[in-house]
């Protein structure tokens, strides 16, 4: 079959690779009809993310049909149309029965590598690093499902691939982002990053009743269709972020913020952005977290921070000082897809929302290698792009 393969720092190529089999009686082979390029899949091609290897196949949000599946796989049968969830759920362990699917407890087949790194396992991560269990990614004509009776999204027949695709990632952890602030109705919520997850961010904020949401970025065709989800925008190269928030807050500052960007931040202060290029550089930090400074200074005492955005290893200078005196929640993580999907389902059937308005760029699954860099480089106003085998 054909795949999009990971060979290194910037370098993924369409490569043919080996048929998926099952290997164990748990498991399914889909047949991929659409997936697509996610901002987390940028860590990866950048070079950041530890556990990558030659030839590894990319690509953790995607759909299709049910083509086999294993003899102990008793929710699934070959025809079915499903979403995949990117984080891998036994849906047994204590985590999963817990709703927190993203650290299922068995999934992740290198959970001894993971504790190295993190202290405890995470789940098993489709296209994303040895560390998450080395598990190929969705970025191909064919993937093996492990755990599939607990691993899968059932989609109903009238609606699109399109719309319910991003079941599988960047609509539930921009939906788990904003439930994490517990929004009230007299909430500013500022969305940091205006990509795929921030984009949902804005409109999960807006159904759950935030006063005024605000979302920084500085890409014009992002920031325009910020303002269409109904935020109110600040373009971090034009204008002072610090400031323009204590204008829009009467000097209060946000009540809850959000970090939509993760590791790859961009900061305005070029004395900022030489810092942490050059700490990269040595090996002395691995993420750069200009944001997450940022959304410290700027939210209001008793305020929450939720973050969606990927990190993989250590940062440097983080004011937790002022954190922990202005008294500020933390809530983070990897989604827990599953537990937003059916009721995310029913608002997609129902027309409350249509995760499809972020797509700008539809391709053959062979121009994914060319596409990863326009995605990259946010050229061609790419936003979010959609392969098709």
């Amino acid at each position: 079959m054909k795949a999009l393969c990971w060979h290194g720092k910037h370098d993924v190529r369409y490569d043919t690779v080996p048929d998926p089999i099952l290997e164990d009686p748990r498991d399914a082979i889909i047949k991929v009809s659409a997936c697509a390029i996610c901002g987390s899949d940028l860590h990866l091609f950048d070079g950041f993310m530890p556990g990558m290897k030659s030839g590894d196949v990319l690509g953790h949000e995607f759909m299709g049909e049910v083509v086999e599946a294993g003899r102990e796989t008793t929710e699934l049968k070959v025809g079915d149309r499903v979403v995949i969830p990117f984080t891998i759920t036994c849906g047994q362990c204590e985590q999963c029965l817990k709703g927190n699917f993203s650290v299922c407890e068995r999934t992740n087949r290198n959970a001894d590598e993971a504790a190295k790194v993190f202290g405890h396992t995470t789940a098993g991560l489709f296209g994303y690093s040895h560390l998450t269990g080395g598990y190929a990614g969705g970025q191909a004509e064919y993937v093996r499902i492990p755990y599939a009776d607990t691993t899968h999204v059932p989609v109903p027949p009238e609606l699109s691939d399109e719309q319910v695709l991003f079941l599988g990632d960047i609509l539930p952890t921009g939906w788990q982002a904003a439930l994490q602030c517990d929004i009230r109705p007299d909430d500013t919520v500022a969305i940091w990053g205006a990509g795929p997850v921030g984009q949902m961010a804005i409109r999960s904020a807006v159904l759950l009743g935030a006063a005024q949401v605000i979302c920084i970025d500085a890409v014009p065709e992002r920031l325009a269709m910020a303002r269409d989800g109904g935020a109110v925008t600040i373009n971090f190269e034009v204008d002072s972020v610090v400031e323009r928030l204590k204008e829009l807050t009467h000097g209060k500052g946000p009540q809850k913020c959000i970090d939509a960007v993760g590791m790859e931040s961009h900061a305005s202060s070029s004395m900022e952005m030489l810092y942490d290029r050059v700490k990269q550089a040595v090996g002395a930090e691995t993420d750069r977290p200009h944001v997450l400074r940022e959304m410290i200074y700027v939210c209001r005492p008793g305020g929450v921070l939720s973050i969606p955005g990927v990190y993989g290893g250590m940062i440097d200078k983080i004011p937790f000082g002022a954190s922990m005196n202005k008294g500020l929640t933390w809530r983070m993580g990897q989604t827990h897809v599953r537990r937003w999907t059916d009721d995310l389902l029913k608002r997609i059937a129902s027309n409350e929302i249509d995760p499809s308005f972020v797509i700008t760029h539809r391709a053959r699954l062979g121009a994914g290698a060319d596409l990863y860099k326009t995605f990259r480089d946010k050229a061609d106003g790419c936003i979010k792009v959609v392969l098709k085998p």
